[in-house]
This record gives C-alpha cells, sequence and structure tokens, in this order.
C-alpha cells in the first residue's frame, strides 16, 4: 500500500467530483492530497466530441481491465515474458531489438515498471486492493495524483500557438502528449489518412520517419511496430513531430527516449493478454508522468486505448471486428454520415477561428449548420456491451480462453449482421474486410 494511503476508502467518503471527464470521474482523496481516485463510467466519446453514447456495464469492465494491467506492469516477470517475445521476434532487426532492449527493459525486469496505479476499491468494504481481484469489483480506482498542465493559447502576429513553456520549468507533471504503439494500419488509422493526403516524395520521408520499410497499406502488420506522437491538452489530439514532441515534452532527450521505450515495451505487454482469446492489437495509446528522473505509466489503459480486433467470416470475406471503441467510431461514420461530416466541417472552422472546437460545433448545431448528435441504436450498444463483458470474464480468469474466444466471434458475426439489416453491410466490408 502506497505510504500514508489509508487501508480503506469508501466511495461515499468522496464526495463530489473534482473532475467530471467524458467518460471517467475524478475524486479528491480526504486528508491525502498526493492520490486521486478514477470512477470510470459507462460513457463513451468518439472524434473529441465528449460523452455521446452509453454502453451498459462499460464502467467496471473497463476498470477491472485497467487494474489487472497495471497490476501486470508492476510485476517483473511480465516484462521477462517481453524479453522473450523480442529475443523470438525475428523481423525486428538486430540494432532496433538492440535498443529497445537497453536500459529501460532491464531495470523493468529487475523490479517491475512504475505506475501511478494503487489498487481497485472493493465495491462493499471500500478495502484498496493492488495485487489480485477484489470480492466485490468496483468502477474505482485509485491512483498517485500528477500535476496536469495545460499550455495556453497564445496570438502570435495572428496565428494562434499553444505555450508549452511551463513545461521546461517543473520537475513533476503529467507529460503533455499521448504516445500511440502500432504494430499495424488499419483502414480508419489516423496515420494511414495522413500517409493517403501525401505526395510520393513526402510519403517517403514519412515512411523513413515512421521506421516503415514498405509502402504503407491498409491492415497491414508491420514487421515491427512503429509509434507516433499527438498532443494531450490541446482541444483537439494534433500530430506531432518527434522534435516538436521532445521540446513539448519537457523532458531530456534521455528521458524522452525512455518514455518511447516504455511506450513500446508496454504495448508487447498487453499484446500477450489479447492474445490468448484470439484478439490481435493493431495499435494502443500510453501516457507518461515524470517526478524528477523517475518516469510512470499513467491514465487508461482498456479498450478505450488500444484497437484490438478478430476476423469473422461474411459473404465469402473476412471481416474485421473490433473489440474496442473503433467499433463506435465506425458506427458514426457508416450509420450518421451527415453528422459525421459536420463534426469534421466544425473541426476545420475552429481551427480558422482560433476556437474551441466542442464550442465551435455547439453553437453550430443551435443554428442548423450541423446536424445534431444523434442516438445510437440500443442493439448495437448491447453488441458492445458484450464484448466488453466477455474480456473482462478473461482478465477475472471466469471463463476458459476457447469459450471467450468462441463468445467473441458470436458478437462479431451478429455485428455483421446488424449492419446488414441496415442495409449498411457493403459500406463496413469496404471499410473492414480483409484485402
Amino acid at each position: 500500500m502506497a505510504a500514508n494511503l489509508p487501508s480503506q476508502l469508501s466511495p461515499q467518503s468522496l464526495g463530489e467530483p473534482v473532475y467530471r471527464g467524458s467518460v471517467q470521474n475524478l475524486y479528491a482523496v480526504p486528508d491525502h492530497p498526493g492520490y486521486i481516485v478514477c470512477e470510470t463510467t459507462e460513457a463513451g466519446s468518439v472524434f473529441d466530441v465528449g460523452s455521446i453514447f452509453k454502453i451498459e456495464g462499460n464502467d467496471i469492465n473497463r476498470a477491472i481491465f485497467r487494474h489487472v494491467m497495471y497490476a501486470r506492469l508492476a510485476k517483473p516477470e511480465t516484462w521477462q515474458r517481453v524479453e522473450e517475445v523480442l529475443l523470438d521476434t525475428h523481423t525486428l532487426g538486430g540494432t532496433w531489438r538492440s535498443q529497445l532492449m537497453d536500459g529501460t527493459l532491464p531495470a523493468m525486469i529487475e523490479g517491475g515498471a512504475q505506475t501511478h496505479h494503487v489498487g481497485m476499491l472493493d465495491a462493499v468494504t471500500g478495502e484498496i486492493v493492488a495485487q489480485g481481484i477484489p470480492k466485490n469489483p468496483s468502477c474505482y480506482n485509485v491512483v498517485r495524483r500528477f500535476p496536469v498542465m495545460k499550455p495556453p493559447l497564445r496570438n502570435v502576429m495572428g496565428n494562434f500557438v499553444y505555450d508549452y513553456a511551463q513545461f521546461q520549468q517543473s520537475g513533476t507533471y503529467v507529460v503533455p502528449l499521448e504516445y500511440i504503439v502500432r504494430f499495424g494500419v488499419t483502414s480508419g488509422s489516423s496515420v494511414l489518412k495522413k500517409y493517403e493526403t501525401l505526395n510520393e516524395k513526402e510519403r517517403r520521408a514519412f515512411e523513413q520517419e515512421l521506421g516503415l520499410s514498405d509502402p504503407m497499406e491498409a491492415w497491414q502488420m508491420l514487421d515491427r511496430p512503429i509509434y507516433d506522437l499527438t498532443s494531450k491538452y490541446e482541444p483537439e489530439d494534433r500530430a506531432v513531430t518527434k522534435q516538436e514532441a521532445l521540446i513539448m515534452s519537457g523532458l531530456s532527450a534521455q528521458l524522452f527516449t525512455s518514455t518511447i521505450k516504455m511506450s513500446l515495451l508496454g504495448a508487447w505487454a498487453v499484446r500477450a493478454l489479447l492474445e490468448e482469446i484470439g484478439l490481435q492489437l493493431w495499435d494502443l495509446k500510453w501516457e507518461f508522468a515524470v517526478d524528477g528522473d523517475d518516469l510512470f505509466f499513467v491514465d487508461t489503459i482498456d479498450a478505450d486505448s488500444f484497437r484490438a480486433t478478430g476476423t469473422v467470416p461474411v459473404d465469402g470475406c473476412n471481416l474485421i471486428i473490433h473489440y474496442n471503441k473503433q467499433a463506435m467510431r465506425d458506427y458514426y461514420r457508416i450509420i450518421c454520415a451527415d453528422w459525421y461530416a459536420g463534426v469534421n466541417s466544425a473541426k476545420v472552422e475552429a481551427a480558422k477561428a482560433g476556437l474551441a472546437f466542442k464550442e465551435m460545433l455547439k453553437a453550430g448545431q443551435a443554428a442548423g449548420r450541423y446536424p445534431h448528435t444523434p442516438v445510437v441504436d440500443p442493439a448495437f450498444l448491447d453488441l458492445q456491451a458484450r464484448k466488453t463483458a466477455l474480456i473482462k470474464q478473461h482478465v477475472l480468469g471466469e471463463a476458459d480462453a476457447a469459450t471467450i474466444r468462441a463468445g467473441l466471434e458470436e458478437a462479431g458475426l451478429a455485428e455483421a449482421e446488424f449492419y446488414r439489416a441496415k442495409g449498411k453491410l457493403d459500406e463496413l466490408l469496404k471499410l473492414n474486410a480483409m484485402p
């Protein structure tokens, strides 16, 4: 148990949240300002719009996955298994493998990774359980609290930029970046969309930056994972170069390199858990905090932050089924195409005006320029609830892997039939059928 933190903490004692987010709420721990309680909710958010749908049971399902995964990251044996995988993966290349295995990995093999996670609250007793699952799992996880600093928007000769100077002057904070690790490229990947807008010369440069040996294409598994970085505390995620990310982070080059290694190694740890039930991990995102020279895995790790898939046979094709938030993104793109187009238009308009995107969208909807946010079909939400419940059963060990795999495939086939009934199966196949 973390120093000075009580062994029990009743959810009823927490009072009102100090922060209400789109998918989770944060509570101060009474008399212990160095810690905070994260309450996951059933709400879901896509396209930076905020909470626009709910998946039943997703609050506790996500909290359990987070608790189990962070507990795994803290164990040296997790990193021992990652090392074995790296040594056995012959497509990595000797130089890249040796760099990845130098420094950061040996330290985690010796003592586990540092994370902000303390434990999960028992829903009945309030006991803070660090290892293993509480007798009564809850949607409350206790974490160490790190300062969050948001860069102010500045007007520079008529152009709007974000000022990251404060990160250069601080020693303890959440790094203002999201680290996206990709084992492969999906059809809905932001990195693929960017790639498709480039000319040939720009594509070659982009391939070199990402470490690709071949041209990028959809549903392509890579010889070795790549990573890219986005802003975290701007109104919407913005892709940044590694040079810009280093400056934004406020870290030394050495610590910044360590965060990149941690993101890649952590991705393999998550991949191992999902592969047990036949799911293929394509990408996921990490966040980190720094305290002096110490780095910590922080924030969430659940179906909102990774993209894992399986395949089901549909009309002679192998259809990719998403067991993560990407399924909701595809729903809005296909079933609610007018609304999705309006969201993208609002983002463009907001960027030009230097205004917050959500404010622009809300004003445009009120004025009738953009469609109002649609209500998701309950049948589709039920399918997503089935998927996350099955993944929860796996991490809790409530069913064997073969049973979970069969249940996930059944849910995937039902999702395909949902689109068929809506007359949209062809659009789904165009987006997610394997070539």
